[in-house]
């Protein structure tokens, strides 16, 4: 029997397997993101930064098409005052408080509170009359004792005449002869009362001993005056001329005394409060003996004619001491000088309307000028008026522009 046949069995099908491609890290993306945001923002700070470039440029462009406009003074050549400052106080050159030189009642006042007086001029009348009646009998006295002199002088010569024939004695001639000169000296006695009487008599006048203002009136007519009363009847005051007192630092002394030893008169000038006018002008007649070792300073002393009577006594000044002057220095308004971190400079305006920026040293300064060591010459001009808007090659339009001034007065 045959058997049956048996098919093959098909081969088990394979499934193949898939195998899943690795996975990228996840770091990847986050640089990516990283590098995207950089990129952004690094290209709008260029652009931020060629926009500011290009509006700054647009700026300038426009500042330099525009012209400022400024005030400019040309710079001068001229003689510069070395100048010392100082505060000063006005000393009457002479002060004197009139008393009365006799006791007596005061009837007679000749003078007006404030007035100028000249010297020899009436101020007041004591009472005469006690001393018109000392005088009197002084004059009496002198009578009586000149008939009694003359009356022993005529017995003097009798008594010659008798003795020269023995008729006397020679002690009775010599008696006559010693009341002769007691008569002599009672006479000059006599008269030296009636210079007495006379001086009481002119002290009863009280008239000015100097001229100057004289001041509020002490004693009203009426009273009793004495020569011992503290107060006087008035005070003078010369003002005519007039002193003024005043310090500067010990470094000034060598060039003051070198000066007064070579018989130079320095100038001085007196201002006002303010420092701005000038009230009068006079000059150094003498410095102090020793320095003041708690200020440093050395007192000195001006003398002032005051023909207009402008200084009053007790007056506080501004005090300007003229030691040299400078000769030739170059002169710009102090208004001109700026400052800043470099150090002082100045705006100088170029023939192209532009201004530079030029570093100067400065000299000495009197007033609203100050000389400049370095750094301008003469003739060039300064912008004096609208510097706050002013920088390196700022074109300018001059507004004003004012001729080389006079020559520098001593002034504050």
């Amino acid at each position: 029997m045959s058997q049956p046949k048996i098919s093959p069995l098909p081969p088990p099908e394979v499934t193949p397997t898939r195998i899943a491609p690795p996975a990228e890290p996840r770091s990847r993306w986050v640089w990516i993101a990283i590098a995207l945001v950089v990129t952004i923002i690094a290209g709008y700070w260029l652009a931020q930064r060629w926009a500011s470039r290009e509006s700054a440029a647009q700026t300038a462009a426009r500042s330099a098409a525009r012209s400022v406009p400024v005030s400019a003074i040309p710079a001068r050549r001229a003689d510069m005052p070395v100048v010392v400052g100082a505060l000063g106080a006005v000393s009457a050159f002479n002060t004197v408080t009139v008393r009365s030189r006799v006791d007596g009642q005061l009837v007679k006042v000749g003078f007006q509170e404030g007035q100028f007086v000249n010297q020899g001029d009436l101020l007041a009348q004591i009472d005469p009359r006690p001393f018109e009646a000392q005088l009197t009998q002084a004059e009496g006295q002198l009578a009586r004792d000149l008939a009694q002199l003359r009356d022993a002088r005529l017995n003097l010569e009798r008594f010659k005449g008798l003795l020269e024939k023995q008729f006397i004695s020679k002690q009775q001639y010599d008696d006559q002869a010693a009341t002769v000169g007691q008569f002599e000296g009672t006479v000059k006695l006599d008269q030296g009362a009636i210079a007495a009487a006379k001086l009481q008599l002119d002290y009863s006048h009280i008239t000015a001993p100097i001229a100057g203002r004289v001041g509020l009136r002490l004693v009203d007519v009426g009273n009793m005056v004495h020569q011992t009363d503290t107060n006087g009847l008035v005070v003078i005051t010369q003002l005519q001329p007039i002193a003024v007192l005043f310090t500067i630092p010990e470094d000034h002394l060598p060039a003051v005394l070198a000066k007064l030893q070579g018989s130079t008169r320095l100038a001085v000038e007196a201002y006002d409060r303010s420092g701005r006018s000038k009230i009068a002008g006079g000059e150094l007649i003498a410095t102090d003996n020793q320095i003041d070792p708690t200020t440093g300073t050395f007192k000195l002393k001006a003398v002032f004619q005051n023909a207009d009577r402008a200084l009053f006594p007790n007056q506080f000044v501004n005090v300007r001491l003229l030691l040299d002057v400078r000769k030739d220095a170059t002169i710009i308004p102090a208004a001109a000088v700026q400052r800043g971190p470099q150090g002082t400079f100045a705006y100088v305006v170029k023939t192209d309307q532009t201004v530079e920026v030029r570093p100067v040293t400065t000299g000495i300064g009197l007033g609203d000028d100050v000389s400049i060591d370095k750094g301008i010459s003469p003739d060039e001009l300064i912008v004096v008026e609208g510097t706050d808007k002013l920088r390196e090659g700022t074109k300018v339009q001059l507004e004003k522009s004012s001729a080389p001034a006079a020559k520098p007065k001593l002034r504050p």
